[in-house]
């Protein structure tokens, strides 16, 4: 998280969209009672193929995060072959010096060698879903106008912002 640079991560069956929103609403529901004022999260992607700005289920599923949290969410993503200014690849290269040379072999593991390394001088938090999460899940066209009207694309950067509004606003 930016504004404390407190680092959460959290580990599961697979990356996916489904896996994306659904780590976002745990640690949201972890972090967001003690943050009462916020009511808009910008969020930093790398539009990888499962976040990306044109992958239905993940959109779907943010527009779904937005109406459940109250919070209006902008999707800002960085341009291709630019990873380098995301903050997030420092943060994955420490983590795998942790993590030089073990096996990963169970969640025991994999845990203590998040909870070793330390970001912006804090140790992480580190947790797991459970589940399996398919990959390839597709919203239908029909069924994705209703989310698509919710999606409000940047005029100059269309592809890279997008913001998504709750139907109803946090603290309301």
């Amino acid at each position: 998280m930016v504004v404390s640079g407190a680092l959460s991560l959290i580990f599961g069956s697979a990356e996916t969209s489904d896996f994306w929103v659904d780590a976002l609403q745990s640690w949201w529901g972890r972090v967001g009672p003690a943050m009462a004022g916020i009511k808009q999260l910008v969020i930093y992607l790398d539009n990888g193929p499962n976040n990306s700005g044109r992958r239905t289920q993940f959109l779907k599923r943010m527009v779904q995060f937005a109406d459940w949290s109250g919070l209006t969410i902008r999707l800002v993503y960085y341009p291709p072959y630019h990873s380098k200014y995301n903050p997030i690849e420092r943060c994955w290269s420490s983590l795998q010096k942790k993590w030089n040379g073990e096996l990963l072999n169970c969640w025991e593991v994999i845990r203590s060698c998040a909870l070793r390394m330390t970001w912006k001088k804090m140790h992480p938090t580190a947790d797991r879903l459970e589940g399996n999460y398919p990959a390839k899940v597709r919203v239908p066209s029909k069924e994705m106008k209703a989310y698509g009207a919710r999606l409000e694309r940047s005029q100059i950067l269309p592809k890279y912002d997008i913001t998504i509004r709750p139907t109803k606003p946090r603290g309301r």
